[in-house]
């Protein structure tokens, strides 16, 4: 009996800590970005995975602590695949208080009729959702349009669109809609995916598994991710750097010339702040500290 109640308190001691330090990242993100303002009609939209239950959640605790009045509606597409529980949802949502709009579509007909087998269907089937989505936000009344995409989501897209699209191109924590009329946000933008499946463990969401996307073991996506993991794994830090080298653009070092003037370069008499260091200066080590840990890198172009 002891045993199980201390266990039990300390189940709730790591809920609660998560469930804070993940507050502070959606706070962060929000005030980063200026994602929400008073007022406020926020659209969450749920798929019924782990991602889009955590942002509802979040949002609803900070919603009810905030200094920012806003309002929260939640949003979902029901796809019409095979033996999806369309009563999940809703059920969820009621016992939560939280209003919300079920809208009925069947795309999931459209991509399999169109995608041949062992395709990927993201890609047709998004553009489907973002279409919906748009339409729904409007008739709401929504000024802003939430999606549970994450941190790996960012860093994962980063790699996919350098891989095969030739940029370096992100998810974007916010933005305007293809259509011009409605403000996209992503407020688990600084949330870590791992800390979003424990959270998901702890709260006891009703997981409703998806037979597109989620069910397609060859994505390219996969393997990023797969590849990401392994980095993660031998070198650990390396894809925290990533993102934050996400947050920190020097232009003079890229080479897109749409970014930077470099046909305006010219030299002057005083020291040029983005001059011609190609690697920035390593941390020097601490007195006493293992030399060996700290090797020595070249700090000036290969050219000079």
């Amino acid at each position: 009996m002891q045993t199980t109640l201390r266990q039990t308190q300390k189940a709730e001691y790591e809920s609660n800590k998560l469930a804070k330090r993940l507050r502070g990242l959606v706070g962060r993100a929000i005030g980063d970005f200026d994602m929400i303002g008073p007022g406020d009609r926020v659209m969450v939209c749920l798929s019924g995975g782990k991602d889009s239950y955590a942002l509802l959640d979040l949002l609803l605790s900070l919603r009810d602590a905030a200094p920012v009045k806003f309002d929260i509606v939640a949003f979902n597409l029901d796809q019409k695949q095979p033996g999806f529980p369309a009563h999940v949802l809703p059920d969820y949502l009621r016992a939560r208080g939280v209003p919300f709009h079920v809208a009925e579509q069947d795309t999931y007909a459209v991509v399999k009729r169109v995608i041949p087998d062992g395709k990927t269907t993201c890609g047709l089937c998004s553009r489907l959702r973002r279409g919906v989505i748009y339409r729904v936000a409007s008739e709401l009344g929504a000024t802003r349009i939430a999606l549970g995409h994450h941190r790996d989501d960012m860093i994962e897209t980063l790699f996919l669109n350098m891989f095969h699209g030739g940029k370096m191109k992100g998810m974007s924590p916010k933005l305007v809609s293809d259509d011009g009329k409605h403000i996209v946000i992503r407020p688990l933008a600084y949330c870590h995916e791992r800390d979003l499946i424990a959270f998901a463990e702890l709260r006891q969401f009703p997981i409703i598994p998806c037979n597109l996307c989620g069910s397609q073991p060859n994505l390219q996506r996969q393997a990023v991710k797969e590849m990401l993991r392994e980095w993660e794994r031998k070198f650990p830090g390396r894809v925290e750097s990533i993102f934050r080298s996400m947050q920190n653009l020097v232009p003079s070092h890229l080479a897109d010339t749409a970014l930077f003037d470099f046909r305006g370069l010219r030299t002057q008499d005083t020291p040029y702040p983005d001059g011609d260091l190609g690697f920035d200066q390593e941390p020097l080590p601490a007195p006493g500290a293992d030399v060996d840990r700290f090797p020595l890198t070249v700090t000036a172009d290969a050219t000079t």
